[in-house]
């Protein structure tokens, strides 16, 4: 990945709403299609088939060689879950990740869903998760770093009783999936060796970024299933996932995935 950072000219912020619209209108399609029984695969065809049916292009499918539309991990699976013959289950939490491209902007967005009725654990976790991505956001102003945000989402998490994934992290996007600059979701130290503006750089209007918290319910560390995809849990515990490519402006970000239920 290139350490350019792009700024985004109107015309380009305009195309990243469209995409932002498309990318959130797929997550939430894949989240009515969460039901006990159903495999992953058919979520991911009914992702697949509402981004092209948009006339846009499902951003996943074969990046990477990555076979799928949607990432779709169930319960310890923190990200890249490959969908397949798995079954949902009545008390799975299932973790969606999808993305669109239109007219050559991506919109990146993710969320993670209960099943049925899922334990008070389960819940707790999802609803973390999901608002640690609202508190780090509040520091996705002009002025402030990169690092501000990760710090915010980490201390919110643990004072849960949570752990913030620091193996994966969130990242630019815009004409590519994964753009500078690295948008981890913990504190890190600007001082330190390899660090500095080019890695930890200001935030300033015109970036568009992708935020997405990955929570564990315990430790934080992971371990890489032999499909050489799948990330799960190293302790077997639940994790969830929540993203939204925002944009900075002069005031508040304008999240560009937002929709109104999730």
């Amino acid at each position: 990945m290139s350490e350019t950072v792009y700024i985004k000219s109107q015309s380009d912020i305009e195309l990243m709403r469209q995409a932002g619209r498309l990318a959130a209108g797929a997550r939430t399609v894949a989240r009515q299609a969460v039901a006990a029984g159903v495999t992953t695969r058919e979520i991911d065809r009914h992702v697949h088939d509402f981004i092209i049916k948009s006339h846009a292009y499902p951003t996943f499918l074969n990046y990477c060689g990555f076979p799928a539309s949607a990432c779709i991990s169930v319960n310890d699976e923190i990200i890249h879950g490959i969908p397949g013959k798995k079954v949902v289950r009545d008390g799975d939490i299932v973790s969606l990740d999808v993305g669109a491209t239109f007219k050559g902007f991506v919109g990146d967005c993710a969320g993670t869903f209960p099943c049925g009725e899922v334990n008070a654990e389960a819940k707790r976790l999802i609803e973390v998760t999901r608002q640690s991505f609202f508190e780090g956001i509040r520091f996705a102003r002009e002025g402030y770093r990169v690092s501000d945000i990760g710090a915010a989402i980490q201390e919110y998490v643990e004072s849960h009783g949570y752990s913030v994934v620091r193996d994966y992290v969130g990242h630019g996007v815009g004409r590519q999936l994964h753009e500078a600059p690295e948008v981890p979701n913990y504190k890190v130290d600007r001082h330190q060796k390899g660090m500095g503006r080019r890695t930890d750089p200001r935030l300033v209007r015109g970036m568009t970024i992708a935020v997405e918290p990955m929570v564990n319910a315990g430790g934080y560390e992971i371990r890489q299933l032999d499909n050489g995809w799948t990330v799960v849990t190293a302790d077997g515990s639940l994790s969830a996932h929540y993203e939204n490519t925002i944009l900075i402006t002069d005031g508040e970000p304008e999240i560009l995935t937002m929709a109104e239920d999730i």
